[in-house]
């Protein structure tokens, strides 16, 4: 009889490295199922934000101008050309760029995707009307910040503003 007990205890013990090494080994595929899964899914968020940023980037009227280069673009930055002032008149706005940002800073509260920290309260501190559909804006308590694309669209001279895609300091 004590000859036995410690056989028992042997062929429990190996049996319950078994299991939990079966159970190991079947977690792990399921882990890398799960991971090829995600990263098919990476894959197809990555074409569309690709396909999504080439519109942004190259709107159709401007595929054939090259930007100012050199320090000259930081300057540049945030001045419509004289095609889109006219655009945005023939939309409704007298004055194009003083009515975007004018109309921007007045719905800030609404499109600002943040609340204030430390009692500091959100607000645009600079802003670019970059061409007529898209603006930058960068936004700040005091305590922390960051920048803001913005789309718009202007119909009979009322602005709708829609924040693209916004990323915090």
């Amino acid at each position: 009889m004590r000859n036995i007990l410690p056989w028992m205890l042997a062929i429990i013990f190996l049996f319950l490295a078994i299991y939990f090494y079966w159970q190991k080994q079947e977690a792990e595929n399921k882990l890398e199922i799960l991971g090829q899964e995600v990263a098919e899914i990476d894959r197809d968020m990555e074409e569309d934000r690709t396909e999504s940023m080439e519109e942004m980037v190259l709107p159709p009227d401007t595929v054939g101008m090259t930007p100012p280069g050199g320090a000259a673009f930081v300057d540049e930055l945030g001045s419509l050309s004289e095609s889109d002032i006219q655009r945005l008149k023939r939309k409704g706005l007298q004055n194009p760029e003083s009515d975007l940002m004018n109309d921007l800073n007045r719905k800030q509260s609404k499109l600002i995707p943040r609340e204030g920290v430390v009692g500091g309260k959100m607000a645009i501190r600079d802003s670019r009307i970059l061409n007529d559909r898209y603006a930058l804006a960068y936004y700040e308590d005091g305590h922390i910040g960051g920048y803001m694309l913005l789309k718009y669209e202007v119909n009979n001279g009322n602005i709708n503003w829609t924040v693209v895609d916004n990323s915090s300091l």
